[in-house]
């Protein structure tokens, strides 16, 4: 069954890094979009980034861009998301999710059904 397990999420400092892990099973990479996700406590979820199948292209919110990569590995059927300058306002909790539909990417939660159980990132001093 389809299944995806976020995973490296915790506790940094304003201007540290992680990398979040989205490791799937159940469907192929190739042809389903990935995308990233955050929900902060009282705020609507948000969507951060997303990868397309096949060529790979990224898409990124204003909110992240520059700092925020995503990539994947197919061999490993996990997405990543490299996080970069973090800070406090980037505290919540990170999903991934898979799209709905083959070859559509976005960045709506709308357009994604299957969905991890998220990773809590929190960014203090």
């Amino acid at each position: 069954q389809v299944q995806l397990v976020e995973s490296g999420g915790g506790l940094v400092q304003p201007g540290d890094s992680l990398r979040l892990s989205c490791t799937t099973s159940g469907f192929s990479l190739d042809v389903y979009a990935i995308g990233w996700f955050r929900q902060a406590p009282g705020k609507e979820r948000e969507g951060i980034s997303c990868i397309s199948p096949r060529s790979g292209n990224t898409y990124y919110a204003d909110s992240v861009k520059g700092r925020f990569t995503i990539s994947r590995d197919n061999a490993k059927n996990t997405v990543y998301l490299q996080m970069n300058s973090l800070n406090p306002e980037d505290t919540a909790v990170y999903y991934c999710a898979k799209a709905r539909r083959t070859f559509v990417v976005g960045l709506r939660p709308d357009i994604y059904d299957y969905w991890g159980q998220g990773t809590q990132v929190t960014v203090s001093s």
